[in-house]
Parts: C-alpha cells; structure tokens; sequence
C-alpha cells in the first residue's frame, strides 16, 4: 500500500475530504521527523515506538581499493511494533501474497 492508497483508504471510511486527510498524514511524517531529530522518541500506543538507535564507530573496508576506513558514530531512526500490533499482523496474516 502506497501513502495515496492509504489517503484514499481513510478517506472513504472516515468521510474526511482527501485533502485534508493527506494533510494530516504529511503534518504527522513531519511532526515524527522534527521530533526525532531533536533526539527524542515517539510513542504511539497500541502501535509502536520510532526510537533512535546509536550505532558505534567501526572500521568499514573499501574492497575495490583494499583499504579501511573509519565509519564514525552515527544515529539511525527505528521503528519497533507494539506486541499488540504485532500480535494482530501473526494472527490475521495468513499468507502474503506473491510478488
């Protein structure tokens, strides 16, 4: 499902003009980003947590020119399921479909 898929999904349920549902989306993805780059976590019960993982320094090698180099400490963004959700996804998807 892609972001126009789901605009159009909460659209026909809620009843909410499709603009104004993309909006919200697009204030929410913003309201995430703008909260994890000042260094702190999203919680959102019932669904997940979007936490910042840190991830050490390490020696990277350049394999076409044999050499190492330093990868310096860095921070990525994660996203880990509530079990809840997760319980929901095992219990109801059966099968995924074939590509």
């Amino acid at each position: 499902m892609r972001k126009a898929d789901l605009v159009n999904a909460i659209s026909e349920k809620t009843g909410v003009a499709k603009v104004d549902v993309l909006v919200t989306l697009e204030e929410l993805f913003k309201e995430i980003k703008s909260t994890m780059t000042r260094g702190e976590n999203v919680y959102i019960r019932s669904f997940g947590s979007f936490v910042i993982k840190r991830r050490a320094k390490k020696i990277g090698r350049n394999i076409k020119k044999g050499k190492s180099i330093e990868i310096p400490e860095h921070y990525i963004p994660s996203f880990k399921p509530a079990k809840i959700f997760t319980d929901d996804v095992k219990s109801q998807v059966h099968s995924l479909p074939e590509d």
